[in-house]
C-alpha cells in the first residue's frame, strides 16, 4: 500500500512539474500576443488621428501655422500666441525640451484650422529672454491669402533682433 501511495505522489508530481513548464510556455506566448496587440492598438491610433485630421481639416479649407527659430538661436523663448482673424486661437509655453528640438532645426505645429478662401489677418507675439536675461517681446502681422487647397505658414522667430518673419508655403 505504502508503495502504491509513494507511485501515486511521484506520478502527481511529475505532471505538476509538466503543467508548470507547459504554464510558463504559454505565459510567454500570451505575453507575446499582449505586445503585439500593444503594437497594434498604437498603429491604429495613429491612422485614426490622420482619418481624424483629414475629417476635421479638409485639404481645401485647412491652414496651418508652424513656429521655428533660426539656427543655432542662443536665445530662450518661453511662449508664442496666435491670433488669426483677431481672435486668440493658440497659445503655447516652452519647456527646455521643446526649445532644444527648435533650436536644432525642428518646426512645432501650433495651430491647425478650417478657413475660408480669401485674406485672414495673422498676428503673432512672442516672450523670451536673452542670453543676458533681457525680457524680449514682439509682435508682427501677417496677412494669409487662403486659396484652394491647404495653406501653411511658417512663423520664424529670431529673438535676439525681436524679429519675427512669415514663410507661405
Amino acid at each position: 500500500m505504502f508503495r502504491i501511495l509513494q507511485l501515486t505522489f511521484l506520478m502527481l508530481s511529475a505532471s505538476l512539474v509538466f503543467a508548470q513548464s507547459v504554464s510558463r510556455d504559454e505565459i510567454r506566448g500570451l505575453d507575446e500576443q499582449i505586445q503585439d496587440a500593444k503594437k497594434d492598438v498604437i498603429e491604429l491610433t495613429a491612422e485614426l488621428t490622420q482619418l481624424e485630421e483629414k475629417l476635421l481639416y479638409p485639404s481645401n479649407t485647412q491652414a496651418a501655422f508652424f513656429v521655428s527659430l533660426p539656427e543655432n538661436s542662443r536665445f530662450d523663448l518661453e511662449a508664442v500666441e496666435l491670433r488669426l482673424n483677431n481672435e486668440v486661437v493658440a497659445h503655447h509655453l516652452y519647456t527646455f525640451r521643446e526649445l532644444e528640438a527648435l533650436r536644432k532645426g525642428g518646426v512645432q505645429k501650433l495651430y491647425t484650422a478650417n478657413v475660408q478662401s480669401g485674406e485672414h489677418p495673422l498676428q503673432v507675439s512672442f516672450l523670451g529672454k536673452s542670453q543676458s536675461g533681457r525680457e524680449l517681446r514682439a509682435t508682427a502681422t501677417h496677412t494669409v491669402e487662403k486659396r484652394v487647397g491647404p495653406a501653411f505658414v511658417e512663423i520664424k522667430i529670431a529673438g535676439e533682433e525681436s524679429a519675427i518673419s512669415f514663410k507661405d508655403w
